[in-house]
């Protein structure tokens, strides 16, 4: 699924009125009529249920004035209330307010007064319509806008946002101020990030994307991001040949662990062979060797000089190049500590290492202590696994101001150092190095607990060893990663879920995606 900024929106809305001639009130009515026609689909048909609908003087404002005019001709009883002076109001939203009736119409712009005179009409109806802000908003709400959010909230009917709930941003998602909690959400031409990256997306409850008019080849060649949801997501996966073999399906080496870390390692390498490698080496230092033979069964284990410590050592480096013939690609990082000597691992096979590389972990805190090294790398296909901590680290910058623009800090650092760059948290960011950016759709909060990132770098690095194209192992990985994890609630619940958990899970989730492709074709 396509998804768009607030603005490409905008610019969508401006091109068919003025290129293609659309008049602006014949997008208004078809945008209102979709509304009604989901609320009646959601909500019943019965004349005589009651409507409020809370408008602004805007465009979105006028969106309201077409659904309270439809459920009216279906028979419901409606109440208007218009958060302007009628004299504010003009243009194609004057158009659709002057064909309602003036006794459903009220304005109200005092602070105080909404909830002396409407609190009680608000209470009783069936349906509240959030028309009061579309997505152009940009600042906090304040005043009645803020006072009627919090009527809506706490008003016991289903919430319809128009668009998109008043509060949050069209583009970050970020609340302004206050947000409407709508249980469903008609937008319009194509979702807005906004609605689907979190915290707005916590607000719009279902998500409906209806066609008001706009036209499909401004709709196709709109900039955007893809959405990876089950649907699409399953046309990436490879089905297996019956003539096939273990060399076919590739082979990984895993360099990660330190001491107290073989949980990261095993997790990686043990994830790589139920993602579907055909082979998988992991080499940890020679002290954690093994430990970690007693609990590995399908991975081959290798010992790397360590200097006794249980850290890996720069003498190590000529031992892992050694490992690396006959292998298809190189995970990095999990569990290898942030020690000088590893820091210089790190450097060094960045320079030298010209096959596929999955980093995360402590191979990105290596990173960034001196990110030019990416720079000077080999390798053409490098995928970076960070969390917000990681990549607030990789950039200079705080945690609260990554997550503020998560993809466009995601899309500057790919392009910048020319890697594929995937950035972990709710709603996965996926950015390739040309700054195409994808947006995952699977996983739950039980996922949030120690491990799971090591289990992802498994993932995609065993996709990479397959022959995945580098942009396809990483949407695969990230979806199926997660959809890992939504099985395990489904079975389980979510508290108390485990990074062992999902990765047993791993093969049901491929499965499930197959099973999706052979429905769809």
């Amino acid at each position: 699924m396509k998804v768009i900024t607030a603005h490409t929106m905008q610019d969508m809305d401006r091109r068919a009125i003025n290129e293609y001639g659309i008049p602006g009130h014949e997008l208004m009515e078809n945008a209102g009529r979709e509304c009604a026609r989901h609320i009646l689909a959601a909500c019943g048909g019965d004349t005589g249920r009651r409507a409020v609908v809370l408008a602004g003087k805007g465009n979105n404002g006028g969106d309201g004035y077409v659904i309270a005019r439809h459920l009216l001709e279906w028979g419901w009883q409606v109440q208007v209330i218009v958060l302007a002076q009628r004299e504010e109001i003009g243009g194609d939203a004057l158009t659709s307010l002057v064909r309602l009736p003036d006794e459903v119409l009220n304005f109200c712009t005092e602070e105080g007064a909404l909830t002396a005179l409407y609190r009680d009409d608000i209470q009783a109806a069936d349906v509240l319509v959030d028309a009061l802000l579309g997505t152009g908003l940009s600042q906090e709400l304040r005043g009645a806008y803020l006072e009627a959010v919090a009527l809506i909230n706490h008003g016991p009917g289903t919430v319809v946002a128009v668009d998109i709930p008043s509060g949050v941003h069209g583009t970050t998602g970020r609340i302004l101020g206050q947000a409407v909690q709508a249980d469903l959400t008609v937008t319009f031409a194509l979702a807005k990030l906004g609605q689907l990256l979190y915290p707005g997306a916590d607000h719009v409850g279902r998500l409906v994307v209806v066609d008001i008019g706009i036209p499909q080849q401004l709709v196709e060649t709109a900039v955007g991001y893809e959405y990876l949801d089950e649907r699409y997501v399953s046309s990436l996966v490879t089905r297996r040949k019956r003539t096939t073999h273990k060399g076919s399906y590739g082979h990984c080496l895993v360099v990660a662990g330190s001491t107290g870390k073989t949980g990261a390692a095993l997790l990686s390498a043990n994830s790589a062979v139920r993602s579907g490698a055909g082979l998988v080496t992991l080499a940890v230092p020679e002290r954690l060797h093994q430990i970690v033979e007693i609990k590995t069964t399908e991975a081959m284990t290798v010992p790397l000089p360590d200097d006794g410590s249980g850290y890996l050592a720069t003498a190590a480096i000529p031992v892992i190049e050694c490992l690396l013939a006959g292998r298809n690609v190189l995970a990095l990082g999990p569990g290898i500590d942030r020690r000088p000597e590893t820091v210089s691992l790190v450097h060094r096979l960045l320079e030298s290492v010209s096959l596929p590389m999955v980093i995360d972990a402590d191979g990105l805190n290596a990173i960034a202590e001196d990110t030019s090294v990416l720079k000077r790398r080999v390798s053409q296909q490098v995928v970076l696994t960070p969390h917000p901590g990681e990549m607030s680290r990789l950039v200079g910058s705080s945690i609260p101001d990554v997550a503020a623009v998560r993809i466009s800090v995601a899309q500057d650092f790919a392009r910048t150092f020319g890697v594929y760059l995937v950035l972990k948290g709710a709603r996965t960011i996926i950015v390739a190095p040309n700054g195409m950016a994808a947006i995952n759709g699977s996983g739950n909060p039980g996922m949030a607990s120690g491990g799971m990132g090591d289990v992802l770098t498994g993932v995609i690095a065993a996709l990479l060893a397959q022959g995945y194209p580098v942009w396809n192992a990483c949407r695969l990985g990230v979806y199926v990663h997660g959809l890992a994890g939504d099985l395990v609630a489904m079975e389980q619940g979510e508290i108390g879920m485990t990074a062992t958990d999902l990765m047993e899970r791993l093969p049901h989730a491929f499965h499930h995606l197959l099973q999706q492709q052979h429905n769809e074709q």
